[in-house]
């Protein structure tokens, strides 16, 4: 392997052009090798100004250019399972944005093609295990100062939702990120869930059912309760509180600045995730350069992006039976045992 890692991005829209321009500019150890979109004018504006970048609208062509040792899949999500068996066929570390797959099956087609292999490829894109906050929530509840957890309140709201956003997509796009978070900081599978549906905003577009309320039940029976609301206006938050035994720890407070001035106080809101998260985006992929170039690994695995999938999936059926429908994973496979 040269001096720095070639990385193949596969997509050049919001997310992909972000990460282009952190391997870019901010990331030590890679270099930006290929990007493929069926976009070339979207894909040659996000590599402008870098040099010795091959531009490719199919994806197989990028995987397969001069100097390509990985690969950051950054495209939409029903294109994600094509590219990651295409980075397995060819023995390429993968980082593969959320979802992994959007479908159940087609996540469960990765895990076990991964498993065949003998050996862990892919990272799968779950950023806030990055966030500084989320870990220092995380080390907090594996330290047990506080008592085994008994529930989490969580709060995912955005400014507004892009064209073609869907009900179901506040699930298993949105909420995605909760049903990981919740896995990881309690480190129980989510085995139930139960989605209801107050009257939608105002402001929702036609037809969208926003807000949601989403309630998770784990496997030793903490509760996970998420208020997500895609067109609340005013900005992005996440927020997090853990309740448990001997007390209870709060997360997303502060990451936005206080301004005093003319006999008022005005908080400012982060209005984007990119935004939000640019740190724990940072350190996510500079991790994952890091480990790849050592041969290694780390980090939320093929078996996280299945599980969240089949947990987004139960979520859905819920919100269009209004029924609470039970999480059915499949057996687990050696390889990620103990994850």
């Amino acid at each position: 392997m040269g001096d720095l890692l070639g990385v193949a991005v596969l997509g050049a829209g919001h997310m992909g052009a972000d990460h282009i321009r952190r391997i870019d500019r901010v990331v030590s150890g890679a270099r930006i090798a290929a990007v493929a979109d069926p976009d070339t004018t979207r894909a040659k504006e996000a590599v402008a100004g870098i040099e010795g970048v091959a531009v490719h609208t199919e994806p197989a062509a990028a995987l397969d250019a001069p100097g390509v040792e990985a690969v950051l899949i950054a495209s939409p999500g029903p294109a994600h399972e094509e590219a990651l068996l295409a980075a397995f066929a060819r023995g390429l570390p993968v980082l593969c944005e959320k979802p992994m797959v959007p479908d159940a099956k087609g996540a469960l087609r990765v895990v076990e093609a991964e498993a065949r292999l003998g050996r862990r490829l892919a990272q799968i894109g779950f950023m806030r295990r990055y966030d500084a906050e989320y870990r220092q929530l995380k080390a907090l509840l594996d330290g047990g100062r506080l008592g085994r957890p008994l529930m989490l309140h969580c709060t995912h709201r955005n400014v507004s939702s892009p064209p073609g956003f869907t009900s179901a997509m506040l699930i298993n796009s949105s909420v995605s990120h909760e049903i990981d978070a919740a896995r990881w900081l309690l480190g129980q599978e989510l085995t139930a869930v139960t989605v209801l549906r107050p009257r939608s905003s105002a402001d929702a577009p036609e037809g969208l059912l926003d807000p949601q309320f989403v309630l998770f039940e784990t496997e030793r029976g903490a509760l996970v309760d998420v208020e997500v609301f895609v067109n609340c206006g005013f900005g992005y938050q996440v927020r997090c509180e853990a309740v448990c035994e001997r007390g209870s720890a709060r997360i997303g407070e502060g990451h936005t600045m206080l301004v005093t001035t003319d006999g008022a106080a005005r908080e400012e809101v982060a209005q984007d995730y990119v935004v939000r998260f640019a740190d724990a985006y940072d350190r996510e992929v500079q991790a994952w350069v890091d480990a790849t170039r050592q041969g290694r690994v780390t980090g939320p695995a093929v078996w996280d992006g299945y599980a969240a999938s089949v947990v987004a999936e139960a979520g859905v059926r819920s919100l269009e039976t209004g029924a609470r429908v039970a999480v059915d994973l499949a057996p687990r496979p050696d390889l990620y045992v103990g994850r």
